[in-house]
């Protein structure tokens, strides 16, 4: 039983015909609803009432049985959408109806069975085993959609710029994804609006910088950025941009602290032996382990003492959040520096 990625996943439609049927689960969202789309049109179109079919999760199995069993009319195969059935929590009878159907590998049509909202663990779900397992003998597989990293996400968005005859640079897709975040639906909306504003031209930081929308969220992953690559004057300016914002200050404090926690339960377990799959499944960050990856490049510039001085500067930056009078905006600002001294130097301001 294997989950392929996506990168095979487009290697198989692409150099093979198309499997009877495919299991579509991960945690992009945009990308699971795209790829569905994909393999749907190269089947049927959505409004062809006698060739297409899409069942939810409260739908009957039978009917989707006599969908994938009934001959395609006027087409060389039929799409059949089972989208979120809830295996777990079916009856025996269903689950083996559900099997049989799996398993069947009728050619006139194609099955794909897509997880949309419904949240599956391949790893632990011995139901889902058997599902995939039953998929596969017939030649069908299940395929894994998780959210892109940023080098992927930058050659999407150059790709994508030169399709609609822009030119955009590594550095000017990476400047746009640091600063819209990592959502690819909004990143290609962001990419729709700057092939608009500059259709057939060059999109440089500037243009970013004027047609795109920053996202808090991105502001904050920023500042943290910022804060670790020592950059003050750059991080004062997106701590302004964030109050400019009106982020809340304690988010803005809850953001920062985050990576400084990613590293210490890191840190912490690997001390203890630990590997990156009991961090993941210890602290929830299944689908997360980006953030993972992120805590151990950052953990490169940190030492015991370094990681103790941080936390007393951030808890030192909350209390004060929390007590009456306090400039928000100055406290925040002074815990940036200190956090940049503190890597630099490796002793607090107030030491120095």
């Amino acid at each position: 039983m294997a989950v392929i990625n996506e990168d095979a996943f487009k290697a198989r439609i692409k150099s093979e015909s198309l499997a009877p049927i495919y299991i579509i689960l991960g945690d992009d969202g945009y990308l699971k609803k795209m790829y569905v789309e994909k393999l749907a049109k190269m089947t049927a179109d959505k409004d062809d009432v006698f060739n297409y079919h899409r069942f939810g999760a409260d739908c009957d199995l039978q009917e989707v049985y006599d969908a994938v069993s009934q001959l395609p009319m006027m087409a060389d195969k039929k799409c059949v959408i089972l989208c979120d059935y809830d295996f777990e929590r079916c009856s025996k009878s269903d689950f083996d109806k559900l099997l049989s159907l799996a398993g069947e590998g009728i050619d006139t049509s194609l099955l794909i069975i897509w997880f949309d909202s419904l949240e599956i663990d391949p790893k632990k779900s011995s139901k889902f085993k058997k599902l995939v397992s039953a998929a596969e003998k017939c030649g069908g597989a299940a395929v894994g959609l998780n959210h892109r990293r940023a080098p992927e996400l930058v050659k999407m968005l150059t790709d994508g710029a030169a399709k609609r005859g822009c030119k955009m640079e590594s550095a000017a897709a990476r400047y746009l994804v640091e600063s819209a975040g990592e959502d690819i639906n909004t990143l290609v909306n962001e990419l729709e609006k700057l092939c608009s504003y500059l259709p057939k031209g060059e999109i440089t930081k500037a243009t970013v910088d004027y047609v795109c929308t920053k996202t808090p969220e991105a502001s904050v992953y920023n500042l943290s950025k910022q804060i670790f690559a020592r950059q003050s004057g750059e991080a004062l300016k997106t701590l302004d941009e964030l109050f400019f914002m009106r982020f809340e200050p304690m988010m803005i404090l809850y953001a920062v602290s985050s990576p400084y926690v990613d590293m210490y339960r890191l840190y912490a377990l690997k001390k203890s032996g630990a590997d990156k799959k009991e961090l993941s499944e210890l602290f929830g960050y299944k689908g997360r382990e980006f953030l993972i990856d992120r805590a151990a490049q950052n953990l490169r510039l940190f030492d015991f003492k370094r990681l103790s001085l941080s936390f007393s500067a951030l808890l030192d930056a909350d209390r004060q959040l929390k007590s009456f009078g306090a400039s928000e905006r100055i406290i925040l600002e002074q815990l940036v520096i200190r956090l940049i001294y503190i890597i630099a130097k490796g002793e607090a301001v107030d030491k120095a």
